[in-house]
C-alpha cells in the first residue's frame, strides 16, 4: 500500500533527500562522521551552512543587504523575537486572517505589557471562522509604525496573502511558514521573513529568518538568544545550531533547484496540484470548501468538508486505512485538510481524487 502523508507539518520530505541523507548518515563526504555527531564549528559543517545559506539566497533571489539566519524556537518565538527586536517604542500593526496570525498578534500584546510598545489589532477575519483575508484602510496605519506583521499562508484555514496589501509605506513583516518555496516572492517587498522548515524546507528544529540590515535592532535585547544583531553577525553560530536539521534543508534547497528547476517552477507545479483538488471541489455538489475568496486559497493547504460532521469521520477512518495519512482537519475547523507542500507527489491528488469520487458515490 502507497502511503501519502497529507500532514500540515511535519510533512513529508523529497525521497531523493531521505535517500542521500540514508546514504551519508555514518559517514558525511568522507568525514568519518556523521552530521549527527560533527562540530558546528568544523570545516565540513561550516561549508554546509554557508552552501545552505547560498542556495537560498539564490532560490529566493534575497539580494546582499538582507541577512539570512537559522535560528531555534521555531517560528512561535519569533511572535516574541520580531517586536522585542524591532518594535520597541513604536506601533506595531498585525492582520490578522488565521489561527497563527491571532497567536503572534496575542504574544505582542503579552510582551507589550512589559517591554514598551504598541501592538494594534488592524485587521481580522475571526468572526467568519477565518475563512478570508480581511481587509483594511492602508490611511489607518501610521506611518511612523514599526511594521505591519501579516502571515502569507493560513496552515489551518487554508487561505493565503498572494499580492501584498498597501501598507502605507510601513515596512512588512511575514510568517511564511507553509509557503515559502512554494509560491513566488518578492523578497525586496518586505522588511523581515520567518518561517519554520517542517513545511517546505526540512525537518522541524530550525527556523529561516530573513532581514533586511538596516532593519536589524540597534539595541541589544534581554538575551543574547533572542538578539538578531548577535545572531546575525555570528553567521547562526552564536551557539550550536540545529544541525542536522540546517543539512537536511540544504539538501532540499538543492533538491528545489536541481530537480524542480528552482521556486518558479515549484510554483507552478503546486498551482497544479491544488488545482486538481480545488477542481473537483467545485463541481461537487458533495464537497465544499470553507474558502469564501477564490483569490485567497491556499496552494499549500486545502481544506473541505462533506455534508456532515459524520460522514467527516467516515471518511477520514476510510482514507486512513487506504494509506491517506494525516488528512483529517485542524480540530478548530473540523472536516479534512490535504497539505500539498512541494515534496508532496501530484500522483498522491490525484489517488485522493479517486477516493474522493468513490466515497461521494457510496454515500451521496
Amino acid at each position: 500500500m502507497t502511503v501519502y502523508n497529507f500532514s500540515a507539518g511535519p510533512a513529508t520530505l523529497p525521497k531523493p533527500v531521505l535517500e542521500q541523507a540514508r546514504d551519508e548518515l555514518l559517514d558525511y563526504q568522507g568525514s568519518g562522521m556523521s552530521v549527527l555527531e560533527m562540530s558546528h564549528r568544523s570545516p565540513e559543517f561550516d561549508n554546509i551552512i554557508k552552501d545552505a545559506e547560498g542556495l537560498l539566497r539564490e532560490l529566493m533571489a534575497i539580494p546582499a543587504n538582507y541577512k539570512v539566519m537559522f535560528l531555534q524556537g521555531g517560528a512561535s518565538l519569533q511572535f516574541t523575537m520580531v517586536p522585542l527586536n524591532l518594535a520597541q517604542g513604536k506601533k506595531a500593526y498585525y492582520l490578522v486572517g488565521g489561527s497563527w496570525g491571532k497567536k503572534a498578534y496575542n504574544e505582542a500584546v503579552k510582551l507589550s505589557k512589559t517591554i514598551p510598545f504598541e501592538p494594534i489589532l488592524l485587521a481580522s477575519s475571526e468572526d467568519t471562522v477565518y475563512d478570508h483575508i480581511p481587509d483594511f484602510d492602508p490611511a489607518s496605519i501610521d506611518k511612523d509604525a514599526a511594521y505591519v506583521h501579516i502571515t502569507t499562508n493560513n496552515t489551518i484555514e487554508g487561505t493565503s496573502i498572494y499580492d501584498l496589501p498597501d501598507t502605507n509605506g510601513v515596512p512588512i513583516v511575514a510568517d511564511m511558514s507553509s509557503n515559502i518555496l512554494a509560491a513566488r516572492y518578492n523578497v525586496e517587498d518586505f522588511a523581515l521573513i520567518y518561517a519554520g522548515a517542517q513545511k517546505n524546507i526540512g525537518p522541524a528544529g530550525v527556523t529561516v529568518v530573513i532581514v533586511r540590515e538596516d532593519f536589524l535592532n540597534d539595541q541589544p535585547q534581554l538575551s543574547a538568544m533572542l538578539d538578531y544583531r548577535i545572531q546575525a553577525e555570528a553567521g547562526s553560530l552564536y551557539n550550536t545550531p540545529p544541525a542536522y536539521s540546517i543539512y537536511i534543508s540544504k539538501l532540499v534547497f538543492e533538491w528545489v533547484k536541481n530537480t524542480i528547476g528552482g521556486v518558479d517552477q515549484m510554483a507552478e507545479i503546486n498551482r497544479e496540484k491544488s488545482g486538481l483538488l480545488y477542481d473537483f471541489i467545485e463541481q461537487s455538489d458533495f464537497y465544499t470548501s470553507p474558502v469564501k475568496n477564490v483569490k485567497d486559497r491556499s496552494v499549500t493547504n486545502i481544506p473541505f468538508v462533506t455534508p456532515s460532521k459524520e460522514l467527516d469521520a467516515e471518511f477520514v477512518a476510510q482514507a486512513d486505512k487506504l494509506g491517506f495519512k494525516n488528512i483529517k482537519g485542524h480540530r478548530s475547523v473540523g472536516g479534512m485538510r490535504a497539505s500539498l507542500y512541494n515534496a508532496f507527489p501530484k500522483q498522491g491528488v490525484l489517488d485522493l481524487l479517486d477516493f474522493m469520487k468513490k466515497f461521494e458515490a457510496q454515500h451521496k
